[in-house]
């Protein structure tokens, strides 16, 4: 029997209108949908697909444990595990299709599943979604970068000896639990910054300034920053 394929499909950030054709094709013409949480439908990934197509609340979901903890040997263990669910189906031929925000190769939990799945012999396939931060900058008509200007897309900048030392634009990842941190970079290295808190989502806030940023902002909050001109 012919191996089912794994697909890791981006949903884009939020706004459902933001879905690529093909994610919602590739929902609807399969049968095993699969996302990262606890339970399927309180995922954010199925409440953003299922608004364009209504029909997976009725197909086969599996929810895929991603724990967000330091214990790395419990992180591998149920990636494992998770993998090894997913396997399940690709064994009976049935393609899996895996729902996650934004875009798959950025920063992304399928990746994850990816590489075990890919050392298992099964055959994977990336379809690519907006990200978080093409579609934040959008937001805020912010111009990522001109001509031959640097961008750079840094994850947790509080945790970085010499953060912002380079030139051009910044897009400031995974960091919201350490914002006032983060905000006091930005001021000490002169930088101007905007931030989109739950991008496309009903709950979307806009900040304009570094002061305007709460400390308190959700863990999907995005920074957008450059040196103050």
């Amino acid at each position: 029997m012919k191996k089912g394929i794994a697909y890791g499909v981006g949903v884009g950030p939020g706004d459902p209108e933001l879905m690529t054709l093909k994610a919602i094709r590739l929902i609807r013409e399969n049968d095993v949908i699969a996302v990262p949480g606890e339970h399927a439908k309180e995922a954010v990934a199925y409440q953003i697909a299922v608004k364009n197509v209504p029909e997976l609340a009725d197909k086969e979901l599996v929810a895929v444990r991603m724990p967000m903890v330091k214990d790395r040997e419990l992180i591998k263990r149920e990636h494992k595990k998770g993998a090894k669910r997913l396997e399940a189906y690709l064994e009976q031929g049935k393609n899996v299709v895996y729902l996650t925000l934004g875009d798959p190769t950025i920063y992304c939990t399928f990746s994850y599943l990816q590489h075990i799945l890919e050392a298992d012999g099964y055959t994977v396939e990336l379809v690519s979604g907006i990200s978080s931060f093409c579609a934040a900058a959008a937001r805020l008509n912010l111009p990522l970068a001109e001509w031959d200007e640097q961008l750079h897309i840094v994850p947790a900048v509080h945790k970085l000896k010499d953060p912002l030392t380079c030139p051009g634009s910044y897009v400031l990842m995974k960091s919201a639990s350490h914002m006032k941190e983060v905000k006091e970079l930005l001021r000490g290295n002169g930088m101007k910054a905007s931030a989109v808190e739950n991008c496309g989502m009903e709950t979307e806030k806009i900040y304009q300034s570094v002061e305007e940023i709460p400390d308190d902002a959700g863990y999907f909050s995005l920074i957008l920053a450059r040196k103050a001109e």
